[in-house]
């Protein structure tokens, strides 16, 4: 769980930096370079393959997870209390996961398919520039994206520092240290990501 939990880690960094190009001002011109090449390159597409692996295993392995929990205790205690330092998200990581699971179905949906189209079916060239403009400026895609990317942000404050402590680096020394790498981590990572529909939906973009 941890190794897949930072190779995903690993791919949001690339791909909110790829995203980002947006911001260069040049109406996606970039943006769309960027896309065309990640969606076309052989090298790329066959990268594509194993993160849809990593995805699928970090799934289940979370699932294996879960079944193993409950089954160590099969006789739920009549009432639960936690201590203060266990936050509440670190409770809910499964129904964390089962969002973004959603969220990702239609980010896929949204802006994958149709290049995929493209790619094999020989579609019409797909603007992604304009398709994340028409995309995020719809209220009702845009309230389900800030919901995708705060169910995000809580799995991250949480599986940032515990796939560092699932491989063994826990100790006074370097825990506080993950913890702060892990906050920071995951509010500038989803930060970006949700700067991108709110550019389009304020008309900065």
């Amino acid at each position: 769980m941890g190794f897949t939990g930072l190779f995903l880690i690993a791919f949001l960094i690339v791909h909110a930096g790829l995203n980002a190009t947006i911001f260069m001002n040049d109406d996606g011109e970039t943006f769309n370079k960027t896309s065309h090449f990640m969606s076309h390159n052989w090298i790329m597409r066959f990268l594509e393959l194993g993160l849809f692996i990593g995805f699928i295993i970090h799934i289940v392995q979370g699932m294996i997870l879960t079944r193993m929990n409950r089954a160590a205790r099969p006789v739920k205690y009549s009432k639960t209390r936690y201590i203060s330092k266990i936050k509440w998200y670190s409770r809910y990581m499964g129904i964390l996961g089962i969002l973004i699971l959603l969220y990702l179905i239609m980010h896929l949906a949204h802006f994958w398919v149709e290049t995929k189209s493209e790619l094999y079916f020989g579609a019409e060239e797909v603007n992604q520039y304009e398709r994340m403009r028409e995309v995020f400026t719809q209220p009702l895609w845009f309230v389900l994206y800030m919901v995708g990317l705060a169910a995000l942000l809580y799995h991250l404050l949480h599986g940032f520092q515990s796939a560092f402590q699932s491989l063994g680096m826990n100790d006074k020394t370097w825990t506080p240290l993950v913890k702060k790498l892990g906050v920071a981590y995951s509010v500038i990572i989803v930060l970006l990501f949700a700067l991108m529909p709110i550019a389009f939906m304020v008309g900065w973009l």
